[in-house]
Order: C-alpha cells, then sequence, then structure tokens
C-alpha cells in the first residue's frame, strides 16, 4: 500500500436476503490515488454482475465516508479500513453513510 495515499479496491461478492457476502477482489482499471482520495472512472470496468462496492483506505484515521466517498459510492457497500488497518479498522457503510453491521468469517 502506498501510505499514507488511500488505496481502493472492488468488492466481488453476492447479495442474497439483504446479505452482502464477499469472496474476492479486483484491482480497478486506470485507479488513481492521493493523500485524501482514491479512485477510478466506473465506465471502464466490464460488466460483472459479482461487484458489489469498493473498499479503499483512510490514512487519516476516521472511518467515516466523507461527502467525496458518498458522491462516488459504487455497488451495495463501501468498506472503509482505516489507519493503522488492523482487523478492527474496517467498517462498512451504506450509500446513505449509515454504518452497516460487518462479521468477518
Amino acid at each position: 500500500m502506498k501510505h499514507p495515499n488511500e488505496g481502493i479496491l472492488i468488492l466481488k461478492g453476492k447479495s442474497k436476503n439483504g446479505t452482502v457476502s464477499i469472496d474476492g477482489l479486483a484491482i480497478p482499471p486506470f485507479n488513481f490515488t492521493g493523500p485524501t482520495f482514491a479512485g477510478f472512472p466506473h465506465s471502464f470496468l466490464p460488466f460483472d454482475n459479482s461487484y458489489i462496492g469498493i473498499i479503499h483506505s483512510h490514512p487519516s484515521g476516521s472511518a467515516e465516508p466523507s461527502v467525496t466517498d458518498l458522491n462516488n459510492f459504487f455497488g451495495l457497500v463501501s468498506l472503509i479500513i482505516k489507519f493503522p488497518y488492523e482487523d478492527d479498522s474496517i467498517f462498512a457503510w451504506d450509500s446513505s453513510g449509515n454504518s452497516i453491521p460487518l462479521s468477518v468469517d
């Protein structure tokens, strides 16, 4: 990871009965990263029904989605992993910025 810049990946998985299951990751094409933003042009993605959201890092240590995060929301869920990038540093959000319960199996 290019800490202190943000990083971004696409989440792959399924959604069934309101439960989102993640089973893979993809590197987005033409992604760009910086100290306060990571993104990619969604129009360059090939069609794939398994894309369910994104995960990106927040080097600042906050896991709250920013207005930019919400305006660039992709899929069903956005995971944010905050510095120091440990197991308890991952948080899930919906497109309105509401926290979603997260379990890691």
